[in-house]
């Protein structure tokens, strides 16, 4: 059984020559290690390859404070995830230094070509020597992020209707599309999952909670099997994770809540409660639980199940991953293990909606700056704050949430001087309603009110507000945070999936940003692009091309061609939603930092919507899956491995987009520039023909720059990589309103 590690807030420090040396010298008596093979020059590692979480660690000579520390017979051991650059996917010299100098080997995760292990503390710096290793990280604690919906976003034009009816886009309800949940459970019984054939829209559960079972690893001592598609190992592999047939899949109740949100449907209601269905109520959904039923697990839990979503995307038709989950992160988005398995399911063509996080806010209520968490902050996923809506179908009223993440992400690496260079990418990218919002509550006893851990612990809070008479397999709660924001999104990509299946990931986003709704009062770092506006987005999806996907897989498309349909024109940057008119945000974050606009990006194809380009400042990868074949296995489905490597120089956006870098200016809180424009200020200056049209296109961008000195000159709260009032990112649990954060897991008061 995995060890569920936890994690300690730690102020970034970088070890001495000193300090190196001695922990050498005392690696060497305790595990007799070729240091000249294993550790080279006693200058220490390339700078960057070790998380900051290890510091303290290393260096304590008392009892493990981190739950991913421990002491066995006096030698303290640490679990920790390596990623590797190295050619062979099955890890092997990698996997063979490991068990030589005492260690055990985990699991293996193709999806982003690492292990988890656990190695003696000494052996940490001696890994980071390797040519062969990327990254070494702790194996950190997860914890889910911890809700009218279709009126407020615009899925719906009437709350009311018949069981069997679609949304108001005529045949849209996200049928056929596959959302993966990767959360606590989903309860496959409750009401709000059945089709209208009464059978269940849950396809799969599976957990990956047990090491001894759910991992890519067979035989022993970390040797690894063939997980070839139709072998004996998969089966194996297959059953052991199975969590179909679980009486109680959500002991917890988050993930049921999530599920509903993204993709439930209300059955039936009390007279004079809204209608509390998702926004894709058609998807179906598959449950991979990678928290327990105390709302908790590791980091390794998750990355196994982003690879077993990867793993079967395209046999189920899993277009969506939901995360609402989140963990703390001081490494930048091309060191951290998580931020690798993500653009893994991004290159693999799978859209990624991840959760902000809940520490907009510090306990002194003072706004906070750069609070992003992993996996948020990396830049090929869409990144979803959470709006207060006041309970209110108009979309007039809608707020940020105070406890709403704020930008940019502060994941950084350190130069040969030792000083961290932050990634300072915008973040979030949208935001969508997320306070107290109505949904399924999961039960332990399918034909009972026996309640999960959630709604059990906080009845009052949860349950009682509702103000409905609660009935066995229709059980609902009320929630708050950023990670009900999120499957709101998630939902929302479904309907545009199923409007036109040729969207790539990064292309679905842009969409999503450029439809947005800019809020008054609120920034780039505060909202992104602005408000979730599901009528906007399905517009200019259904003006795209449906080939755009097959034809950057089959090399077929150029820099600059044709995007919309045949005969299509590209709509009216504008929507009416609830009777209430409003200009689109017509705003994109690209290269993590940079502001485009115009017609252009969506009317002429774009290089970087390939979902295998990350690009973020200067750096741009390529990241490739390498697919299964032989005999009998269908081509192209089931992904083995991935490279990633350094994007060869190209064209990344065409002539024509609109460089909006210039209108924002230098980043100042008090000038309201920068990242802290207004999202409707630069709106505006765009819809009125500002902005300067790239005339022969780009190839690298060093974006909107968030300088350092901001932080003492303008007293801006800012967090440096972690969260550091609040240790590890909790969920809200229970947010009931929009007051001052208690502890980590509630937030009390309405303002």
């Amino acid at each position: 059984m995995k060890t569920l590690l936890g994690f300690i807030v730690l102020i970034e420090r970088r070890l001495s020559r000193r300090v190196l040396c001695g922990l050498l010298a005392l690696l060497s008596a305790l595990y007799g290690l070729d240091l000249a093979r294993a550790a080279g020059p006693i200058s220490g590692p390339p700078p960057g390859r070790v998380a900051h979480d290890f510091d303290a660690e290393l260096r304590n000579t008392g009892a493990p404070h981190a739950r991913w520390a421990r002491d066995v017979n006096g030698v303290r051991q640490v679990q920790a995830i390596i990623v590797s650059n190295s050619a062979d996917p099955a890890l092997t010299d990698l996997r063979g230094f490991v068990l030589k100098n005492g260690g055990s080997v985990h699991a293996v995760h193709p999806g982003i070509h690492a292990l988890t292990v656990q190695i003696g503390a000494g052996l940490v710096q001696a890994l980071a020597q390797r040519s062969d290793v990327v990254s070494v990280t702790p194996n950190r604690t997860m914890r889910r992020t911890a809700s009218t919906l279709e009126a407020i976003t615009g899925a719906l034009t009437a709350n009311v209707r018949p069981i069997s009816s679609k949304t108001a886009y005529t045949g849209l309800d996200g049928s056929g599309i596959g959302i993966a949940v990767l959360d606590s459970g989903v309860m496959t019984t409750h009401e709000a999952f059945l089709g209208a054939t009464g059978t269940t829209r849950v396809k799969r559960n599976v957990q990956m909670l047990n090491s001894s079972l759910a991992n890519w690893t067979t035989g022993v001592n970390g040797g690894i099997g063939s997980l070839m598609p139709g072998s004996a190992a998969l089966a194996s592999y297959e059953a052991s994770i199975a969590n179909d047939s679980a009486v109680a899949p959500d002991g917890f109740g988050h993930g049921t809540h999530v599920a509903a949100v993204a993709a439930g449907f209300a059955r039936t209601y009390a007279s004079g409660t809204p209608d509390t269905t998702g926004i894709a109520p058609g998807a179906k959904i598959y449950d991979v639980k990678v928290l327990s039923d105390l709302g908790i697990g590791t980091l390794s839990d998750a990355i196994e199940g982003i690879q077993w979503v990867i793993y079967h995307a395209k046999e189920y038709n899993i277009r969506v991953i939901n995360l609402s989950l989140a963990t703390d992160s001081t490494q930048s988005w091309q060191n951290d293990p998580l931020c690798a398995a993500v653009r893994s399911a991004t290159a693999a063509g799978i859209t990624v909606v991840v959760a902000a996080g809940n520490f907009g806010q510090n306990l002194l209520g003072q706004e906070v700056y750069g609070t992003i968490s992993s996996p948020g902050n990396d830049p090929s996923v869409i990144t979803v704050g959470a709006l207060n809506v006041h309970g209110t179908s108009a979309r007039g009223d809608d707020t940020v949430t105070l406890f709403s993440s704020r930008g940019p992400t502060r994941g950084s690496v350190t130069d040969a001087s030792g000083t961290p260079v932050y990634d300072n990418l915008l973040k979030p990218d949208l935001v969508a309603p997320g306070n107290k919002i109505i949904s399924a509550a999961a039960t332990v006893k399918p034909t009972t009110t026996n309640w999960s851990l959630l709604p059990s612990t906080f009845y009052s809070l949860l349950v009682t507000p509702v103000g409905i008479t609660q009935t066995a397999l229709e059980t609902q709660m009320l929630m708050s945070g950023t990670s009900i924001a999120a499957p709101a999104v998630a939902g929302t990509v479904a309907l545009m999936l199923q409007a036109n299946p040729g969207l790539t990931p990064p292309l679905v986003k842009a969409i999503l940003q450029y439809t947005a709704q800019p809020l008054p009062g609120y920034s780039l770092l505060q909202q992104g692009a602005g408000e979730l506006n599901i009528d906007g987005a399905i517009t200019l999806a259904k003006a795209l091309r449906t080939d755009v996907s097959s034809a950057i897989a089959a090399g077929m498309v150029y820099p600059g061609a044709p995007m919309l349909a045949w005969g299509k024109l590209m709509p009216a940057p504008s929507s009416t939603i609830g009777g209430t008119s409003f200009g689109w945000s017509r705003i994109a974050f690209v290269g993590g930092n940079s502001v485009v606009s115009g017609s252009a990006l969506f009317s002429a194809y774009q290089p970087i919507w390939d979902p295998r380009i990350t690009w973020a400042g200067n750096a741009v990868r390529l990241r490739n899956v390498v697919y299964w074949s032989g005999s009998g296995i269908a081509a192209n489905t089931y992904p083995q491995a991935f490279t990633d490597v350094a994007a060869p120089n190209q064209m990344l956006l065409t002539a024509g987009v609109v460089n909006a870098n210039a209108l924002v200016g230098s980043s100042s809180l008090i000038g309201k520039t920068g990242m802290f424009i207004p999202t409707p200020t630069l709106s505006a200056w765009l819809a009125s023909g500002s902005g300067m049209s790239f005339a022969y296109g780009v190839v690298l961008s060093a974006g909107v720059v968030l300088s350092e000195g901001i932080v003492h000159s303008e007293g801006i709260v800012l967090s440096e990589g972690i969260v550091h009032s609040e240790g590890i990112v909790h969920s809200e649990g229970i947010v009931l309103g929009e007051g001052v954060t208690l502890g980590e897991t509630v937030v009390f008061g309405e303002r």
